[in-house]
């Protein structure tokens, strides 16, 4: 539904665990107002950046934006696409309370790694399809490739101090929904 608030029509949805259970529950989209396609991977997981490798040929050529299924916010969408010689651009939130420490920091408008991280990645961001373009076809996690990317000074972040909640657990969840 945010998605297609924000005038977002067409959707792929990465298949991993329970991947029969949202293409059952989502289906074609249409009853929330956007046109939703599958990236199956049940056979064989590929973590974050190989599963957006593997969707490219259904993502197209220009940038993309992703969002976690497994947060719950306001966060404004879509979120700025990379700026002219940027490969991604990051939301990044405050840090939550379960986590020890962020994940990156900002400096000058671009994601940094820094000695000690201030923020925490959202889990929305937009990229180039360049960015996954050289990747080998296969299981890959994304966090080496921003940490790379942020020291080349190739990628862009802002900050979001919204409502932000990370889902990604059973107990996140249920104290987010007994807030609620």
């Amino acid at each position: 539904r945010a998605l297609a608030a924000a005038s977002i029509d067409n959707v792929v949805i990465n298949l991993g665990w329970l991947g029969g259970q949202i293409r059952e529950r989502v289906g074609s989209g249409e009853r929330y107002g956007v046109h939703v396609v599958y990236s199956d991977e049940r056979e064989n997981i590929l973590e974050t950046a190989g599963g957006i490798q593997r969707a490219l040929p259904l993502l197209g050529r220009e940038p993309f934006l992703v969002v976690n299924a497994d947060i719950y916010t306001d966060i404004p969408l879509p979120c700025p696409l990379p700026a002219e010689g940027e490969l991604a651009h990051l939301v990044l939130v405050p840090t939550p309370a379960f986590k020890t420490k962020g994940d990156f920091s900002i400096e000058d408008g671009k994601l940094s790694v820094a000695e000690t991280p201030e923020f925490t990645f959202s889990g929305v961001a937009s990229y180039d399809p360049s960015f996954f373009g050289e990747m080998e076809p296969g299981r890959a996690p994304l966090a080496p490739m921003l940490t790379a990317g942020a020291k080349q000074k190739q990628i862009g972040a802002s900050l979001f101090d919204g409502e932000w909640h990370d889902v990604g657990t059973p107990e996140r969840l249920a104290a987010l929904n007994a807030s609620s």
